[in-house]
């Protein structure tokens, strides 16, 4: 009999020892540098019935991988992202706590489909949520809690790129009123078509797209394109924002970038690391629905590391704390070693050896001998 092939569905795949160990590790740090700044963790499940995970919302049930509950016979998805989940935790468990509450969050999330960007549809999702306020002070503090985390977890130097999710809004009820359909002509700017702004009569919105780039020159633009001073709070806000992390990231703003901000409400970031296509972390302020129409302002950020783990973020040679126990060996001076931070590895029979099994020191009489 052929034996069948352990495929995988597309988009999912095995982590191999050196992987997972390096996942733990940085999922630890990120998550230690949080709770460093009063976070506390939550963890709640895998699956949650549809609606709670935005089921009704036609764009965010685009990424539910759905499937029906035999015990209660409705419809349940996998969680393609974790902040709607802590949303509902602090407006229901904790809807009682003090504000600002301050959660964080580490675990896999699934989505329906891949982007060319990112092929992997189940990934690694860690967190932070300060849920209570979208003040200038709480934005202030979650993007240098975002950049201590980066920071713990070996990271290394990023680029924060800013922007304004509803700088259109603004400009389109106030000095710039324009007849063109509001989406298309976010949806342009996001593109940066300069032709189809003309062809939709949105000319004035051209210089938005030169305010983008290095953040103190795009900032400048901005604020001399803003002749009316609709934008001045924004702009100031952004500036105090970026005051605390200059010289610990490149810094740039794209003011009218909208890919991946479909929810956030004043402001937003992107966190890109070289040699990256794709951003590794998107937050900003946004609003939780509480009943009645009514919302609780909120601010976070989500880091998605997985692509750096892949390369060897995190990643650490057992063999040099690896060590070979042979038959006969001192149990307690083992049990020694691994309470001081060592790999044991235990011979079963005479024919193990230190390095088949990937050991670099191998227990003599008095301690470690290097193999």
């Amino acid at each position: 009999m052929t034996k069948a092939p352990a495929l995988l569905p597309e988009g999912l795949r095995d982590r191999l020892p050196a992987q997972a160990e390096a996942a733990s590790r940085v999922t630890r740090a990120l998550v230690d540098a949080m709770r460093a700044h009063g976070y506390g963790r939550v963890s709640p499940p895998l699956a949650e019935f549809r609606e709670t995970l935005g089921g009704n919302d036609e764009r965010a049930a685009r990424d539910l991988f759905r499937f029906t509950d035999p015990v209660s016979q409705r419809t349940l998805a996998l969680r393609p992202d974790i902040t709607r989940q802590v949303g509902r935790i602090a407006t229901s468990l904790l809807a009682h706590a003090p504000r600002p509450l301050r959660l964080c969050y580490a675990g896999q999330v699934v989505k329906l489909r891949a982007s060319q960007l990112r092929p992997a549809r189940e990934m690694l999702q860690v967190g932070a949520e300060l849920i209570g306020s979208d003040s200038v002070a709480a934005a202030r503090e979650i993007v240098s809690v975002a950049i201590d985390a980066l920071d713990a977890g070996g990271i290394g130097r990023v680029t924060i790129d800013f922007t304004l999710p509803d700088v259109v809004d603004l400009l389109a009820a106030g000095p710039l009123p324009i007849t063109a359909d509001l989406q298309m002509l976010r949806d342009e700017l996001d593109a940066k078509d300069a032709g189809a702004l003309a062809r939709i009569g949105a000319e004035a919105y051209l210089p938005l797209l030169r305010a983008t780039g290095p953040f103190d020159r795009a900032i400048a633009d901005l604020r001399a394109f803003d002749t009316a001073g609709v934008l001045t709070s924004r702009i100031d806000a952004l500036e105090e924002i970026a005051a605390p992390i200059r010289g610990r990231a490149d810094l740039t703003l794209d003011p009218t970038e909208r890919h991946g901000f479909a929810y956030q409400s004043w402001f937003g970031f992107q966190i890109f690391v070289p040699g990256q296509g794709d951003a590794i972390g998107r937050g900003g302020g946004y609003a939780i629905p509480v009943g009645d129409d009514q919302e609780e302002p909120a601010v976070g950020f989500s880091l998605y590391p997985d692509p750096l783990i892949d390369e060897g973020l995190g990643v650490e040679r057992d063999s040099e704390r690896r060590i070979f126990l042979p038959l006969g060996h001192d149990p307690a001076l083992a049990a020694s070693l691994r309470a001081d931070g060592w790999q044991t590895v235990a011979a079963l029979t005479d024919a193990d050896e230190a390095a088949r099994l990937g050991c670099g020191f191998t227990l003599g009489p008095e301690g470690p001998i290097a193999a």
